[in-house]
């Protein structure tokens, strides 16, 4: 288990990261979230062992986090960190080097994730000559060839077409599988949904919100009906308990103070013909990602 326990940094008089604490348990997948500036990176690092908190601790499975431990995580950043000059084979020689593997693990499990991704004829390439996809391919082995314990991912997606995306989504679900403790950091809030149990989101370095996805959307009080039909979006916006109503390109979405008026709603859809959807439905990540954030900033 990861445990960041109170930890703050400071920059001079800058506070990059204030009283931050979570822990990611082993075969979780742990949101970190927040808009640029918010403190992740300074995290990432802390976790890393690169610099260390101006208070506050980091342990993983109990141990202060030193270079013994640093073998153990794995770290893709969101920054290409490739030597672009080395091919594929040397650079993983140099990466599997600094995390302790002898030559004969680092090519034997290369030739196994080079299959994995479907980049086998890259092996003896320049990583330079690589389109920015395989070059991600290339930097998400990287962060895998020591078989890490924990793994960090910023923004493991970029520059990955759909296809890719699958494929990446495929691995880490199955080093969750084997038990690897995964921190997982993305602009892209649908794929923060699709893996992340539990949260934090982070503003100006403090945590606004956290806890398990689960919790975090059924506590969160605005809701959101979908509707197809014949509407009238003045009369809609009268009903009790409405706070907006939006058309998209074929139907409406109606937010509401919370689900216990979704039956104001149902009671006015009554009167109109031809309403052929009504669905209430949780707010998306990003919705409340969004709602946090931009309470935070207005304090």
């Amino acid at each position: 288990m990861l445990k960041v326990n109170n930890i703050t940094k400071y920059y001079g008089d800058f506070k990059a990261v204030d009283n931050l604490s979570f822990n990611v348990n082993k075969g979780e997948i742990f949101g970190l979230l927040g808009v640029n500036g918010a403190g992740k990176t300074t995290t990432f690092r802390m976790i890393m062992n690169l610099i260390s908190p101006t208070s506050g601790n980091i342990t993983f499975n109990g141990k202060k986090i030193d270079y013994d431990t640093t073998d153990k995580i794995g770290f893709l950043t969101e920054e290409r960190s490739l030597l672009t000059k080395l091919t594929v084979k040397e650079q993983m020689l140099f990466y599997g080097a600094l995390k302790s593997l002898d030559e004969k693990t680092i090519l034997k499990r290369l030739d196994i994730l080079l299959k994995r991704f479907d980049i086998e004829e890259y092996k003896e390439r320049k990583i330079s000559t690589l389109s920015k996809g395989n070059q991600q391919k290339v930097q998400f082995i990287s962060a895998i060839i020591n078989e890490p314990k924990l793994l960090i991912l910023d923004e493991p997606f970029s520059g990955l077409d759909p296809i890719n995306i699958e494929l990446f989504k495929s691995v880490i679900l199955e080093l969750k599988e084997k038990g690897t403790s995964i921190i997982f950091s993305s602009h892209r809030m649908d794929h923060v949904e699709l893996f992340c149990e539990k949260l934090v989101i982070l503003v100006k370095g403090k945590s606004v919100l956290e806890g398990y996805l689960k919790d975090i959307k059924k506590d969160y009080k605005i809701k959101k009906i979908k509707i197809e039909g014949d509407v009238n979006i003045s009369d809609l916006k009268k009903v009790k308990g409405v706070i907006n109503v939006i058309k998209t390109a074929s139907s409406y979405e109606v937010n509401i103070k919370d689900e216990t008026y979704a039956k104001d709603v149902f009671e006015y859809l009554k009167t109109r013909k031809n309403i052929t959807k009504f669905i209430l439905e949780e707010p998306s990540l990003e919705e409340i990602f969004i709602a946090k954030v931009g309470e935070a900033y207005g304090e």
